[in-house]
């Protein structure tokens, strides 16, 4: 018979600063319960502390801290996490006055990434983002760590790399990023051969049904949990448009609020995914009652990382999960070409099927080239590259018409014009 295991008992602290509202503080601290849930904690206690200025040493003040400490030995909490990010002297602090683990937001969700990292890149970027957020912490862990059991924030490196000092440290971060170089060049490689295909990418917040939507649309099985961050790695498939039109439709790793950036940069696989894309379809929960900043979370990102101003299909999911559905128009005017789906159930898919194929015809180009019949591999990557629309042969000259995107075309112009100069050399 299996015996579950416990989970760690968890206390939530949010600090609602000047020039914050409570009411944010609080949704955030939503999230955070949903993080620590996913991270295997036991969620028993909130607490609130709203304060005119941030305390360097405890950012909530010894008071509070005091009354943290008194309500963990009550609730018999093994690790108290903070949604702001802590600086090394404060979580050094922290622990000392309140007797248990200390974990904040960043540390939480590199716990969480250290879980859900399958490939060995995912692995990589994980531990490499963990040792440099350990890094500076490093002092207050040495013994803190040894003689903890392994729990919530001290899955992967943290418990790999206990004996060693910080400059064991910087020589595995300078290791790993030799290993993610050389991970990216063979991605290079496989990406070259997909660049015959349009791309459109998924983006998100986490948990808005990305995963669920790849599945819908390319009649995959790419796993599915209700939960934050179920997936990491970049996830790649094909679907076919009317027309026969084949799309590489890819699927990324969702945002939320207060990502660290440091995470961000080690998940360049995708967020290179994102930028290589013709077009981004953003997907929202609009069941989720915080939708709207989490519309304005994703677009920062996009922003942050290069994709501003990619051309956006916004998705609205889930709505079957909701009673109104005739409020719609304040949307569908805000943000044009707007759609509403529900992925899980499958309506509104062929729409948007439709909405991607008129984008996609929207950014290709209409145009005629002429190449001699002898060049048969030159014929063949040009069918490769665009759709033919017409062809003609007029003495020993074959004409295509064809339709490629912009991108596509631009290299069949160089095919050709390359053609033209090897003739040229020869006469």
């Amino acid at each position: 018979m299996l015996i579950e295991k416990q989970r760690e008992r968890a206390i939530l602290v949010g600090a609602v600063m000047p020039g914050m509202r409570r009411f944010y503080e609080e949704e955030s601290l939503k999230e955070l319960s949903l993080l620590a849930d996913t991270a295997g904690a036991e969620v028993v206690d909130e607490v609130v502390q709203v304060r005119g200025e941030v305390d360097s040493a405890t950012l909530i003040g010894r008071g509070k801290v005091h009354q943290i400490a008194r309500l963990a030995a009550e609730k018999q909490a093994g690790v108290v996490i903070f949604d702001s990010d802590l600086s090394p002297i404060q979580v050094k602090n922290l622990e000392k006055e309140i007797g248990c683990k200390i974990l904040d937001r960043s540390g939480l969700i590199l716990d969480i990434f250290a879980k859900r990292a399958r490939t060995r890149e995912a692995q990589i970027q994980v531990e490499l983002a963990q040792l440099q957020y350990l890094l500076p912490r490093l002092t207050r862990r040495w013994t803190h760590l040894s003689r903890q059991e392994a729990g919530i924030g001290t899955r992967g490196p943290g418990e790999t790399q206990l004996e060693v000092d910080r400059r064991a440290i910087r020589k595995r971060i300078t290791h790993l990023k030799k290993e993610l170089l050389k991970i990216e060049s063979q991605r290079r490689v496989r990406r070259k051969r997909r660049e015959d295909f349009p791309k459109v990418a998924l983006v998100g917040y986490t948990n808005v049904g990305k995963s669920t939507l790849l599945n819908a649309l390319a009649e995959s099985e790419v796993f599915v949990e209700d939960r934050l961050f179920a997936t990491l790695d970049a996830t790649i498939r094909a679907f076919d448009l009317e027309g026969q039109r084949r799309v590489l439709l890819i699927d990324t790793v969702g945002f939320i609020r207060k990502l660290p950036a440091h995470l961000v940069a080690s998940f360049r696989s995708t967020l290179e995914e994102t930028l290589e894309a013709d077009i981004l379809v953003h997907v929202v929960d609009i069941s989720h009652s915080n939708f709207m900043e989490q519309i304005g979370t994703v677009q920062n990102v996009l922003e942050e990382i290069g994709a501003g101003d990619k051309p956006v299909i916004m998705v609205f999911n889930k709505i079957d999960l909701i009673d109104e559905m005739s409020d719609w128009n304040h949307l569908k005017e805000r943000f044009q070409g707007s759609l509403f789906i529900s992925a899980a159930r499958g309506i509104g898919l062929e729409n948007l099927k439709r909405e991607i194929q008129k984008r996609l015809e929207e950014m290709e180009v209409e145009d005629r080239i002429y190449i001699s019949i002898s060049e048969t591999k030159v014929i063949s990557k040009i069918y490769d590259l665009a759709e033919v629309l017409d062809r003609r042969y007029i003495d020993g000259i074959v004409r295509l018409r064809f339709r490629a995107t912009r991108k596509h075309a631009d290299k069949i112009y160089n095919i050709v014009k390359g053609l033209k100069k090897n003739a040229d050399s020869d006469s």
